[in-house]
């Protein structure tokens, strides 16, 4: 084989596909070997240039390679610093956790407790289960419809997705599950504030009636804007009937911010819009600047477990807090949010504009630069809200021309029907342009075959 062939994506894309798991999933949908990455750009082995609206799911706040993300890790890598430290600490730790605990409300700041866990979020939900389960002494956990908690063992349980639950056997029992509020696809069938309204009475009435036959639960999870299930706000209301019940039956709230905290929503974590304090929080994904990290942060009245109780080998990666130090000070300025939600809106607004041009968009939806767009099949027999279906082979058909016009984009949601937003969170307006311009045009020409 010469040397060009060595370099090209269907060289090493297939090389991969010889060697990895049939579980990979994103190189299914982005067939590309990656050489170089800037920003909001990557760039393939054949030297085409793509913009990045995944963005490692999420993960990268400041987008690829951000110069002053980097320099930190340089730093630390230059100055013979421990890399490695279990959870032992050091003064690099130590500004981490006081910049963690920085930006936590006030009321829980005061008496917060933060357990370093293993690098993938998952390992957070986890640790939390087990943090809710030792300082109540119950075993159930309520999760709702929809989430999206990881795909451990446990976390797998908590996570409404069935396509990767089916095949499992024996998930963590215990695990009820709750209508989440879906205006565009309400679970009771009503839509808008009527739909709300249901959830949090079901909520209520069910925890608190004597016969419901649910006993109370060891915790309460939830994602205020839930990702993976097709970029679902939580409505005010409905996060503050969760914690008010909560609440007032000694039930730990855990708040699922792996995807929409750090910035993400425009505020520095999304239940913020409701005025609420969880009991715990789940923080990954962007808060090791580039690098695996995850941590719970906790009330520290749910401090009852002993040493040991949850451990794992790479708990004190020094180069993700040196790096997600340099992000989370960035990320927490309030022109920083302020210019994230502006963002957000710009681009809500042209796929609100898009969805009235076109006839296979149902719903746009999300806050800051957490957007998705559901896809629907027009042709489609509708609901009993007058909705039709979602469609998850108009969404591919979008997605993969995206890709073929150089933007990536990630689908998600009920049958992977919406196509969603995760860009960089300091993305340029220029760059909002390219990618709204690319994805306006490959709509109307998927509506065009459509129709």
């Amino acid at each position: 084989m010469n040397k060009t062939s060595e370099m090209s994506n269907q060289y090493f894309t297939g090389r991969q596909n010889d060697f990895e798991s049939s579980a990979r999933s994103y190189p299914r949908r982005f067939p590309v070997a990656l050489k170089k990455a800037k920003g909001s750009w990557v760039e393939d082995v054949e030297g085409n240039k793509y913009l990045d609206f995944l963005c490692g799911a999420g993960t990268l706040a400041l987008g690829h390679n951000d110069d002053m993300v980097n320099q930190a890790m340089i730093d630390l890598l230059k100055s013979d610093a421990p890399l490695h430290t279990l959870d032992l600490t050091t003064p690099v730790k130590d500004r981490f956790v006081q910049t963690v605990f920085s930006l936590l409300p006030e009321e829980l700041r005061a008496k917060a407790k933060i357990q370093f866990c293993s690098p993938s979020g998952t390992d957070a939900v986890d640790a939390a289960i087990k943090l809710c389960k030792t300082a109540t002494g119950r075993s159930t956990i309520i999760a709702f419809s929809g989430g999206y908690h990881g795909m451990g063992h446990g976390a797998l349980s908590l996570t409404g997705n069935l396509n990767a639950k089916n095949k499992v056997a024996n998930l963590m029992p215990g695990v009820q599950f709750m209508p989440y509020p879906y205006s565009y696809r309400c679970p009771f069938g009503l839509g808008g504030q009527k739909g709300t309204d249901a959830c949090c009475a079901y909520f209520e009435r069910l925890l608190k009636d004597p016969e419901s036959g649910i006993t109370l639960p060891a915790a309460v999870i939830l994602e205020p804007i839930q990702g993976e299930g097709g970029v679902i706000p939580a409505p005010v209301e409905f996060l503050q009937t969760v914690r008010r019940v909560t609440k007032e039956l000694g039930i730990p709230m855990i708040a699922d911010e792996i995807q929409c905290g750090l910035g993400r929503s425009g505020k520095v974590f999304a239940f913020e819009y409701a005025d609420i304090v969880p009991d715990v929080i789940l923080i990954s994904k962007a808060i090791g600047g580039s690098q695996p990290m995850s941590v719970v942060v906790y009330d520290s009245s749910l401090d009852k477990w002993t040493a040991g109780a949850h451990a794992g080998t790479f708990r004190g990666n020094q180069l993700a807090m040196a790096a997600g130090t340099v992000v989370l000070e960035r990320i927490s300025k309030k022109e920083f949010l302020f210019d994230v939600a502006r963002k957000g809106n710009k681009i809500k607004a042209a796929m609100e504009k898009l969805k009235d041009e076109v006839s296979i968009i149902g719903d746009v939806r999300g806050r800051g630069l957490m957007i998705g767009v559901e896809f629907i099949d027009p042709n489609g027999e509708k609901d009993l809200m007058g909705n039709p279906p979602a469609s998850g082979e108009i969404a591919a058909k979008v997605q993969k021309l995206c890709f073929d016009n150089r933007l990536i984009m990630e689908k998600g949601g009920r049958n992977g029907s919406v196509m969603r937003c995760l860009c960089a969170l300091n993305v340029s307006d220029e760059e909002i342009d390219i990618m709204l311009s690319i994805f306006s045009k490959v709509v109307k020409e998927v509506d065009q075959n459509v129709r």
